[in-house]
């Protein structure tokens, strides 16, 4: 029985990913009654400042990101008088400087850590913890993606924090593992006998998966200069869903279990060398356009920017798993910025019936295609192939069959991802989450392909801002015989 958190503590409490995601995911995790009325929150910044302008803060994050329908005075009020605010600055990994957070914790030892700060900072933020006696047995960390920039870093900000918390009480949060229609995946496949059977390289065609944002830098220039789409999405999120796409059954629905599959996965991802890189993956970078109706700039000319830079903020990839189940399977991945419309899906393209007895009348038959959409909207459709109405031939359409769950007990409302990843933390559930090998597993393939882009030279191609990338994201699939799912 996993022991239940009485304190939460956010570290980078102040930032744009607390206030968008954090304190909105726990405010409708308090105003459901999904966590115990004991629970207190402590937000925590490298400023010093009063309570009472701390909680102002948050109501004034909670009234922009919340939905004025589920934005309840009285539930308000519950969260705020809940929450304390401490200065934390991480330095040297000592104790020094934690006096105020030590005199918050007091008498506390079921403490949820969470890192919404700079992966540099989760390292030294953890020895400090340890040097102050408040990382106890029963305390849990939970780590913002992404995990270092590289396979070496990684590592070694997995063994800073591995001196201080056990594996088991590492949250490594990808938010999303917390969607919906990500869950529901595994569901259809391992709940029903219709997919499974069908799940390998004998039925399905191939696998796309597509993380398009139609944003540009929106002021993230340093961050996005050292990283770039390659290891900003491709190795978390999107790695994260080839993995549940592709794992074998698991045992039971059990953390490790479910975990050691997806990680057999990663590992069995063919690596992308020097001799193939440029058959295999495209590089792009979005110049002056149109987004949304609206002139865009392009990357080197955004506020910020510091001109000439290579960064890549477009990748498509063909990659091939090295297994019995998907042996000869392409799975194509692509993710840019400024592209055309928002959207993240994942589509399962199945071959071709083997023979078409409709010919006469349909000469090509259009295969099945099962599509998940993680955004703007959640869902999960089958596209099959079904008779139009009439008396002459046999004429087919395409009819999508609905697969989504009906809305649950939030009454309609799209939940944000991190109130189930949230919720399973302070219950210390960990198989929504990514453990140490997964990623490191992630990192090792992904900086293969960075070597073999600097070794080959592999420059950006550029592409309009408000398009699907560069025509040679098209060739990529085209020259398999495929093509993208739009």
């Amino acid at each position: 029985m996993k022991t239940s958190i009485t304190k939460f503590v956010l570290f980078g409490a102040t930032g744009d990913l607390s206030q968008r995601m954090i304190w909105p995911s726990l405010y409708h995790l308090c105003r459901e009654r999904l966590v115990p009325p004991t629970l207190t929150f402590v937000g925590s910044a490298r400023n010093p400042m009063p309570n009472e302008e701390f909680r102002k803060i948050v109501e004034g994050a909670l009234r922009k990101y919340v939905p004025a329908e589920y934005l309840k005075d009285d539930a308000i009020s519950d969260l705020l008088t809940r929450i304390t605010y401490v200065p934390f600055e991480a330095a040297d990994g000592s104790a020094k400087g934690t006096e105020a957070l030590q005199k918050a914790l007091a008498g506390n030892n079921r403490i949820l850590y969470f890192m919404a700060t700079s992966p540099k900072f989760y390292g030294p933020t953890c020895l400090s913890l340890s040097a102050a006696n408040l990382a106890c047995e029963h305390c849990r960390v939970v780590l913002e993606k992404p995990i270092g920039q590289d396979y070496a870093s990684s590592v070694e900000i997995n063994e800073a924090v591995g001196q201080v918390f056990h594996e088991d009480r590492i949250f490594r949060i990808d938010h999303y593992l917390g969607k919906e229609a990500v869950q529901n995946l595994l569901a259809l496949r391992f709940a029903n006998s219709l997919f499974e059977p069908l799940w390998n390289a004998s039925s399905i065609d191939n696998v796309q998966i597509t993380v398009a944002e139609t944003v540009g830098l929106e002021g993230r220039t340093g961050y996005y200069d050292e990283s770039g789409a390659l290891r900003d999405m491709v190795q978390n999120h999107m790695l994260q869903l080839v993995a549940l796409v592709a794992m074998e059954p698991p045992h039971l629905f059990e953390p490790n279990e479910v975990r050691n599959e997806k990680t057999k996965v990663i590992r069995s991802l063919r690596p992308i060398t020097a001799a193939n890189v440029a058959a295999s993956s495209v590089r792009g970078q979005y110049s002056a356009g149109s987004a949304g109706g609206v002139a865009a700039p392009g990357y080197n000319e955004e506020k910020g920017a510091k001109g000439g830079s290579d960064t890549e903020t477009f990748v498509a990839i063909r990659a091939e798993i090295d297994n019995w189940r998907w042996a000869g399977v392409p799975f194509y991945l692509r993710t840019g910025k400024r592209m055309q419309s928002r959207r993240t899906d994942i589509a399962i393209q199945f071959k071709t019936v083997p023979h078409n007895i409709f010919a006469a009348d349909e000469p090509n038959l259009q295969a099945n295609r099962l599509v998940i959409k993680l955004q703007p909207e959640e869902s999960v459709t089958l596209e099959i192939l079904s008779k139009q109405p009439g008396l002459e031939g046999v004429r087919l359409r395409e009819v999508p069959l609905e697969l989504s769950l009906p809305k649950d007990e939030s009454g309609g409302r799209t939940r944000i991802a991190y109130e189930r990843l949230l919720l399973d933390a302070l219950k210390g559930n960990t198989t929504l989450f990514v453990r140490r090998d997964e990623v490191e597993a992630a990192w090792s393939w992904i900086d293969g392909i960075q070597s073999s882009w600097r070794s080959t030279r592999q420059m950006v191609k550029p592409y309009p801002a408000g398009t699907w990338g560069p025509t040679a994201a098209i060739a990529l699939t085209e020259r398999h015989g495929h093509s993208w799912y739009e």
